[in-house]
C-alpha cells in the first residue's frame, strides 16, 4: 500500500479500530456488494412496505408474556445494531428511526427451519450496519424480548463501511460532529438530544398557535444587514448586479408586518453572524422571533416564561432541569432586576449610565474591562455588565435583567421616566443569554436618529454597528407601527439547557466545522 493511500485509511478508520483490518473489512463488504450482483440481486432497492415502526410494536405488545406467539404478522425495517449466531439460529437486532430512542429497536429471530436454506444463508452474510426489511410473526423469546420470527428478510442498502467498535463507540468529539450520520447510529445520547430539539420547536409552535400568532418567512438575502449588533456575511447577487447580506436578525421585516396588520407573527429560522466560534456560539444558529401589537416588553417576558417552562415539560416532563452549576427551577414567575442594580450586587459598584465618561472609565480600568474610545456611557455600563455580571446570572433560577442603556438598544422604545434607558431585557439561565426582547421602538423620528447614530458608530471602527440607514424600514414606520412587544429566544441555547448539555455543537446536526482534507 502506497503511503499516501494508508495515510488516508488511517485517517478514515473510526475510533479504535485497526487500519489494517478496517480496510479488509471495506473490501470484504463491497465483495458482498459485487457478488450479491452478480447473482442478480439488487443489494440497494428502491423501496420496503413497512407495517409497523418499533415503537409501534412495542406499544402496542407492552405486556406480552415471555414465550408467547401472538399470530400477528408485521413488516418492519431498520438498521442491523447487533448480531447473535447459533447454529441455526440467528438474532439480529435492528433500529428504525421512526421510534423515540428507548422503543427504537425490535429483535428478527431468524430460524433456517422457518426461513429456508438460501434466506438462512444470506441473513448470515449480512455485516453490522446493513439496512434491512424483514416480515414475520410478533412474538417474544423465553427471555421476554419482543421479536418477529421473519418468514423472510430483506437487505435494503449494505453498509460497505464498518461501524465503529461496538465497545468503544464514537468517542472523538471532531468526528462525532463532522460525521453526524454515525453519531446518530452509534450514540444513543446524541439521538435524545435532537429528539429534545424537534420537541421544543414543535412545543414554541404549539404554544404560539394557540395565541394565535401567525408563522411567516422572511428573507435570508437581504439588501440591508439590520435587526442586530453583528458582523454580516457578504454575498453578491450576480442578476441584481449588487451586494448582498445573510441576515443577522429576522426583526425589521418581522415589524413591517405588524404595520401592514399582521398583529402577532413569529418566525423559526436560521440566522448567520460572521463572528467567532465557541460553545455558545455558532456562525449560524437558530431563533425564534415574535412580535405581539398592543402588547409591551413586560407582556414579552411574560410570553418567554410560557414557552421555555412548557417546552422544558413537553420534552423533559419536568419544570426541573439540570444545569452546569446545579439544578434550575423553571416554574413561573421568574425574577426580574434592573440591570444597574444587578451590576451593584455582583460587582459592588453603584454605577448608572448619568454618569461621566471618565468616571466610567475609570471604573472600568478598576475592573479590567476593556472598552472602545467612541463609546458613551451607556456602552461603558453594558460593558461592565456583559464581562462581569451575565456569566453568574440565572444559577437555580431564571433571571430577567431588564432596563437596558439606549445607546446600545437602537430599535427599543426609550424609559418614559428616564431616556437613557429603555424598556427591553434579557433572560439569563445558567449563566447564558437565552432571550432579548423589548418594547418596540414606533417613533420614526427617533428610530431615524438612532440609526444615524449606528452609522456614526460604524464609522468609528465599530464592526458589528449598522453601516447603512434602512430607508425602507422607516417608511413602514410612517405608517404607523402600533405598541408593539418583540421577542427573540435563541433556540439553540434552550437545547442545549433542556438537553443537559455544554456545548452549542452538541445540539446543532451540523456545526460549522474546518474543512477536513481529502477522504479515503
Amino acid at each position: 500500500m502506497g503511503s499516501i493511500e494508508a495515510a488516508e485509511e488511517a485517517a478514515e478508520a473510526p475510533d479504535g479500530q485497526d487500519v489494517g483490518a478496517f480496510a479488509e473489512q471495506r473490501r470484504n463488504r463491497q465483495a458482498k456488494v459485487d457478488a450479491l450482483r452478480a447473482q442478480g440481486v439488487e443489494p440497494y432497492p428502491d423501496r420496503f412496505l413497512r407495517s409497523d415502526s418499533a415503537e409501534e410494536l412495542h406499544r402496542r405488545f407492552a405486556d406480552l408474556a415471555a414465550g408467547t406467539e401472538t399470530g400477528e404478522h408485521a413488516a418492519i425495517a431498520g438498521r442491523v445494531m447487533l448480531i447473535r449466531r447459533m447454529g441455526k439460529l440467528q438474532f439480529l437486532t435492528i433500529r428504525d428511526g421512526l421510534s423515540a430512542p428507548d422503543q427504537s429497536m425490535v429483535q428478527l429471530f431468524v430460524s433456517k427451519a422457518v426461513i429456508g436454506a438460501d434466506e438462512f444463508a444470506a441473513v448470515a452474510d449480512l455485516d453490522l450496519g446493513d439496512w434491512v426489511g424483514a416480515t414475520g410473526e410478533v412474538m417474544t423469546t423465553r427471555a421476554g424480548e419482543l421479536s418477529l420470527r421473519a418468514s423472510s428478510v430483506q437487505l435494503l442498502a449494505k453498509a460497505v463501511r464498518p461501524l465503529p467498535d461496538k465497545y468503544r463507540g464514537l468517542t472523538d468529539v471532531d468526528t462525532r460532529f463532522r460525521q453526524r450520520y454515525v453519531d446518530l447510529m452509534v450514540n444513543p445520547d446524541a439521538r435524545r438530544v435532537f429528539a429534545v430539539r424537534h420537541g421544543t420547536v414543535a412545543s414554541f409552535r404549539r404554544v404560539l398557535d394557540a395565541e394565535h400568532f401567525v408563522e411567516v418567512e422572511t428573507p435570508i438575502l437581504q439588501i440591508e444587514a439590520g435587526g442586530a449588533a453583528a458582523r454580516p456575511f457578504v454575498t453578491y447577487h450576480n442578476a441584481l448586479d449588487q451586494p448582498m447580506f445573510l441576515r443577522i436578525a429576522t426583526e425589521l421585516h418581522l415589524k413591517r408586518l405588524v404595520v401592514g396588520g399582521m398583529e402577532r407573527v413569529f418566525e423559526i429560522g436560521r440566522i448567520f453572524r460572521n463572528e467567532g466560534i465557541s460553545t455558545r456560539h455558532n456562525p449560524e444558529f437558530t431563533s425564534v422571533e415574535v412580535y405581539q401589537a398592543l402588547a409591551n416588553y413586560e407582556d414579552m417576558m411574560m410570553l418567554t416564561e410560557r414557552l421555555i417552562s412548557t417546552a422544558a415539560l413537553m420534552t423533559t416532563g419536568s419544570m426541573i432541569v439540570q444545569g452546569e452549576e446545579g439544578t434550575i427551577d423553571l416554574t413561573p414567575p421568574w425574577p426580574r432586576r434592573r440591570l444597574v442594580d444587578l451590576i451593584e450586587e455582583h460587582v459592588g459598584v453603584a454605577i448608572d449610565v448619568h454618569m461621566s465618561v471618565d468616571t466610567l472609565r475609570g471604573i472600568c480600568d478598576g475592573l479590567g474591562v476593556s472598552y472602545e474610545d467612541h463609546w458613551g456611557p451607556g456602552h461603558l455600563v453594558y460593558a461592565i455588565f456583559d464581562k462581569k455580571v451575565e456569566h453568574v446570572l440565572g444559577m437555580g433560577r431564571p433571571m430577567f435583567a431588564f432596563q437596558y442603556p439606549t445607546e446600545v438598544s437602537p430599535l427599543a422604545k426609550a424609559h418614559l421616566a428616564d431616556p437613557a434607558l429603555v424598556d427591553r431585557f434579557e433572560l439569563f439561565i445558567d449563566g447564558r443569554e437565552l432571550a432579548n426582547g423589548y418594547s418596540e421602538l414606533n417613533d420614526p423620528i427617533r428610530q431615524r436618529a438612532m440609526f444615524e447614530a449606528e452609522v456614526q458608530l460604524a464609522a468609528a471602527g465599530d464592526a458589528e454597528a449598522q453601516r447603512t440607514i434602512d430607508e425602507d424600514y422607516l417608511r413602514a414606520l410612517e405608517f404607523g407601527l402600533p405598541p408593539t412587544g418583540g421577542l427573540g429566544i435563541g433556540i439553540d441555547r434552550v437545547v442545549m439547557l433542556l438537553a443537559g448539555v455544554s456545548t452549542i455543537r452538541e445540539v446543532i446536526l451540523f456545526p460549522t466545522l474546518r474543512p477536513e482534507g481529502p477522504l479515503g
